[in-house]
């Protein structure tokens, strides 16, 4: 599994690690876009997806996460992006929004999308736009395979 460290913290792509309970708390009573979600729901999603659990190293608690829903060849679902509030203000988004952007197999991608209310600004420094109703975003790195 792929793992990213940066002073006392760590993002990995292992599913096995990610704390269910805890992100489930977490998307059913503090965001909006997932309130009164179930666990049973949270762990399909996160089989089914490429994640990114981010850990606090000393005590191993995660206290922040990403899903990336994509079929590896033309297009990404950037979802449940979080870091909890009192982990917040420390660059952590920016540095969880770099990991998955670098990684090679995303780079080739054509299309991504995502859905916020209000992390614009944070987005935008990835390249993505509103594209509808200011909620909906999008970026668009090719528009043909061809040469």
């Amino acid at each position: 599994m792929e793992e990213w460290r940066r002073d006392e913290f760590l993002i990995s792509m292992d599913k096995s690690r990610v704390d269910i309970p805890a992100v489930t708390k977490w998307l059913a009573t503090e965001s909006y876009w997932a309130e009164g979600i179930s666990s049973e729901i949270v762990a399909k999603a996160i089989a089914n997806s490429d994640v990114y659990g981010v850990y606090h190293e000393p005590d191993g608690r995660q206290i922040g996460f990403a899903r990336v829903v994509t079929d590896h060849a033309t297009c990404a679902y950037l979802c449940d992006v979080f870091i909890m509030p009192e982990f917040q203000g420390r660059g952590l988004g920016i540095w969880l929004m770099e990991v998955i952007w670098n990684r090679p197999e995303m780079l080739s991608l054509r299309t991504w999308s995502l859905a916020t209310r209000d992390a614009h600004g944070l987005y935008e420094k990835f390249g993505f736009e509103t594209v509808t109703n200011n909620r909906w975003m999008a970026r668009r790195l090719r528009t043909s395979y061809l040469p």
